[in-house]
């Protein structure tokens, strides 16, 4: 039998009498914070979260198409409203035919600012006529503003021309600052911060609320998520443009515009089909 080596005879020694000396693996570090979820949207682009704004207080898997293809909201509990929303484009109107053919309520256009550089205001040809007709015929009706400003003082313009040519009119559903990127041409809001976006829509609103009038915001799902910081708006109704068989919004909404190619007898062509959970007037 060999003899072990002095030096290896110390080296074991130590070993023993010192265990602090051996090297062990650490221990795995343990923590108790949850995994944090990153909500997104259809592009997969993270969606911001506002603690301070209302959740959609819809259930998602309510809302079923009917025979004819028009969104209901199955609750026995909440009456919904089928709506549409129409200006000049949509022609003349038969709104006697609209009221038998189930609409309950109208969004009309009533002004536009134009997208080029001068910035014009001019109202919806046929919104007086609109207004006075759908009115007649038993229907609901709201208004809304095509926008384009790109300032404060601009959206206040809006404001304050909606309020004059509403004036004397029976409008019982809300007033909508209606702001939209224009995708197809070069327009005068190309590149517009989203800080002036979010306070161009809370001067509107602010204006047609101090009018006596109920604002709502209309926007897509996307301008909702990333061209206005909502806490900044939870004060007023959302009227949500989302297309598809149910809204995937995750914040509060009064209206639902769920296609744009719907069918109205009295409207020739396609319109905007609308559901309303609330009774504005």
């Amino acid at each position: 039998m060999k003899r072990i080596p002095c030096i290896i005879l110390s080296f074991i020694l130590i070993l023993l009498l010192f265990p602090g000396c051996r090297r062990e693996a650490p221990a795995p570090e343990t923590t108790t914070e949850e995994p944090t979820t990153i909500l997104r949207d259809h592009n997969g682009d993270p969606i911001p979260v506002y603690d301070d704004v209302n959740p959609a207080s819809l259930d998602p898997a309510l809302f079923v198409p009917d025979e004819n293809g028009r969104m209901t909201y199955d609750d026995p509990d909440i009456k919904m409203y089928t709506g549409i929303d129409v200006s000049i484009f949509q022609g003349d109107i038969d709104w006697e035919k609209v009221k038998a053919d189930g609409v309950d309520f109208v969004m009309l256009r009533a002004g536009c600012r134009g997208y080029g550089p001068s910035g014009a205001i001019y109202e919806d040809e046929n919104f007086v006529k609109n207004c006075e007709a759908a009115n007649e015929a038993g229907l609901k009706v709201g208004a809304y503003f095509f926008s384009q400003a790109i300032t404060v003082e601009e959206a206040e313009e809006e404001a304050a021309f909606m309020i004059e040519i509403l004036k004397d009119r029976n409008i019982s559903f809300p007033v909508a600052f209606d702001w939209e990127s224009i995708y197809y041409d070069t327009a005068r809001t190309d590149g517009l911060d989203n800080e002036t976006i979010t306070r161009c829509a809370l001067a509107f609103c602010n204006k047609i609320a101090e009018a006596g009038y109920i604002p709502i915001i209309y926007f897509s799902l996307n301008i909702g998520y990333f061209s206005y910081d909502l806490s900044e708006l939870k004060d007023y109704h959302f009227w949500l443009a989302e297309y598809g068989e149910a809204p995937s919004f995750i914040y509060d909404y009064r209206i639902w515009q769920y296609t744009e190619k719907g069918t109205v007898d009295g409207i020739a062509g396609e319109v905007d089909l609308n559901i309303s959970v609330t009774d504005f007037s």
